[in-house]
């Protein structure tokens, strides 16, 4: 495909959908194999989906796995009673792993947010392969006042400065209206460190590589007022 059609399919869901099949096969997240993802390889071609031009350019987020949603999704699985019933909300949801997890454990019903067109049509199509009824909501919700659900799941948000605080600012919204928060990080360098307590720990692998990475340990942690 022609660069100039690969970025007509980024702009065009039902081409970007046929992108997404062919290119990223379904296949079961690592210790997660219960969920099946549209994930990359190392011959998917996303660098050609960049819209910039720039030969550096980074593949998109949503087509891999990372540490903090990896560690959210076992811990909804391993533990369902978290969500079981409630209404949730996956931060910067990316390929909808989160999500799924909180659907499949048994949620009353599941938002996932992210600002990516390219992502929420991933997400669909995860969603749709794993069975689960998953409402996508494209948009940068940290600018939003507190939704109405019972559970904000966030998941490896904190690796900017600017990002960090805009989700945090967020966050004490949500917390001030009386909802529970929970982040999964493997411990980036913005994480709101002083509000935060750890519930869990699991070790996984993915932190965005395309080759099998090695295993860290990934955490689950309670956001809430300053602990310090």
């Amino acid at each position: 495909m022609e660069p100039g059609q690969l970025q007509s399919c980024m702009q065009d869901p039902a081409g970007l959908r046929d992108f997404i099949r062919a290119n990223l096969p379904l296949v079961p997240v690592l210790a997660i194999p219960a969920i099946k993802l549209h994930q990359a390889g190392p011959e998917s071609g996303l660098r050609r989906l960049d819209s910039s031009g720039r030969h550096e350019a980074v593949s998109p987020y949503w087509a891999y796995c990372w540490g903090g949603g990896l560690a959210l999704a076992r811990h909804f699985l391993e533990r369902p009673e978290v969500v079981a019933g409630r209404r949730v909300l996956d931060l910067g949801s990316g390929s909808g792993l989160v999500a799924i997890a909180a659907a499949m454990a048994g949620a009353g019903a599941v938002t996932a947010a992210d600002i990516d067109h390219s992502a929420a049509t991933a997400l669909k199509l995860n969603a749709e392969a794993n069975g689960v009824a998953v409402s996508v909501v494209v948009g940068d919700l940290t600018t939003a006042p507190s939704p109405a659900v019972d559970l904000v799941a966030v998941g490896d948000l904190f690796y900017e400065r600017k990002l960090a605080l805009r989700v945090t600012a967020f966050l004490d919204r949500c917390l001030a209206s009386g909802i529970e928060i929970l982040i999964g990080d493997p411990g980036r360098q913005f994480l709101p460190v002083s509000r935060l307590s750890t519930i869990a720990a699991y070790a996984v692998s993915g932190f965005g590589d395309v080759k099998q990475p090695p295993w860290r340990q990934s955490f689950v942690f309670r956001y809430q007022r300053d602990v310090r």
